[in-house]
């Protein structure tokens, strides 16, 4: 990591469950360090010609600094919903306004020794011509889907994402999207 101070460190989050529900309230940073279970939404984005936005997240962010993610998102809020944070978080990193809600796909636990959240899948379509924040990423772009798994094995991936975008290949295959 940097020397420049994580993102967010003390914004606060809902605590919850293994069933999703909300224990406690406790600081970003915080809930981190004790691998406290939060909320997280993410969302594919896709535009007019059906590319994936890709992106490399900046060093000093806390969880997962320097790697690329095909999904843009992040943390729910104490007391915000997924489907509201899914839109700011997008609206955020995309650098638009007015971009549509996204579409719900899937819950997931997400847990390793280190993290654990429960976690929102959306997907949505961004015609709007984007300027990411640049706090949050170094690098985009819209890249085929068959460019994307190609460099699944190339590039350093955010694992939550990974596992996410794993999950939402596996019920495509299933006919379930």
């Amino acid at each position: 990591m940097t020397d420049q101070q994580p993102l967010n460190a003390d914004e606060i989050l809902d605590v919850v469950d293994e069933n999703d529900q909300v224990v406690g309230q406790a600081p970003r940073g915080e809930t981190y360090a004790r691998r406290m279970r939060t909320r997280a939404a993410f969302v594919l984005v896709r535009d007019a010609e059906d590319r994936i936005f890709v992106h490399r997240r900046t060093p000093n962010k806390l969880v997962f600094p320097s790697h690329y993610d095909m999904f843009v998102g992040g943390v729910v809020g104490a007391g915000e919903s997924y489907d509201r944070a899914a839109l700011r978080e997008a609206e955020e990193e995309l650098g638009v306004q007015g971009l549509a809600q996204p579409e719900p796909l899937f819950k997931f636990l997400y847990e390793t020794a280190e993290h654990t959240w429960w976690s929102a899948v959306y997907q949505v379509r961004c015609t709007l011509p984007v300027a990411p924040q640049e706090a949050e990423i170094d690098w985009h772009a819209f890249l085929p889907e068959e460019e994307l798994i190609r460099r699944l094995d190339e590039w350093p991936w955010t694992p939550d994402g990974t596992a996410a975008y794993r999950e939402l290949l596996a019920r495509r295959e299933t006919g379930e999207f």
